[in-house]
């Protein structure tokens, strides 16, 4: 057993980070769990747009902030969840998360790390990072890291996909 994989990509503009997420979503299944983390302002939700799209869905992709949770179905059944205004593990467990779509749906978490320790250890941290979060097509930094046993069996897919866009 290796040590969980980590790469990082650099987006120049929204719509590098738009096609990566539809490069992304290639790699993903039902019931995976993603964490995403970074400054207001990095891409996440920027990000999901894009995974969503390369799903299949011509849902329009907006921030949960308010709602929380908002659900895209496609390939996959989507959970698009946004924890940062939760201040109470037991607001977590109360969303549910584990029912959304039957237990299967694809769970996109922005600010996850705040509640990581709920989640399974099979998940894919994607971290991203900006020197401008005001700016539209601010370069971007996402760091993509698997955890567990599933992400590094799948690894070489995800290196592929991202190979293919960070070559573009």
């Amino acid at each position: 057993m290796g040590a969980d994989p980590a790469v990082s990509v650099t987006t120049a503009t929204a719509d590098d980070t738009l096609a990566l997420g539809v490069a992304l979503a290639g790699v993903f299944r039902e019931r995976d769990v993603v964490l995403l983390t970074g400054e207001l302002g990095a891409g996440k939700t920027t990000l999901v747009r894009g995974i969503v799209a390369g799903l299949g869905s011509q849902d329009h992709v907006q921030s949960p902030t308010f709602t929380l949770i908002r659900e895209y179905a496609g390939r996959l059944a989507v959970a698009h969840v946004d924890v940062y205004r939760l201040e109470r593990v037991q607001d977590v467990v109360d969303l549910g998360l584990d029912e959304i779509a039957d237990g299967r749906a694809l769970l996109l978490i922005e600010w996850g790390d705040a509640i990581q320790d709920l989640l399974p250890s099979d998940t894919l941290r994607i971290t991203m990072t900006t020197a401008d979060p005001t700016g539209e097509d601010a370069e971007r930094t996402v760091v993509l890291a698997g955890q567990g046993e599933v992400w590094r069996a799948r690894w070489d897919d995800l290196e592929a996909l991202v190979g293919v866009r960070s070559r573009a």
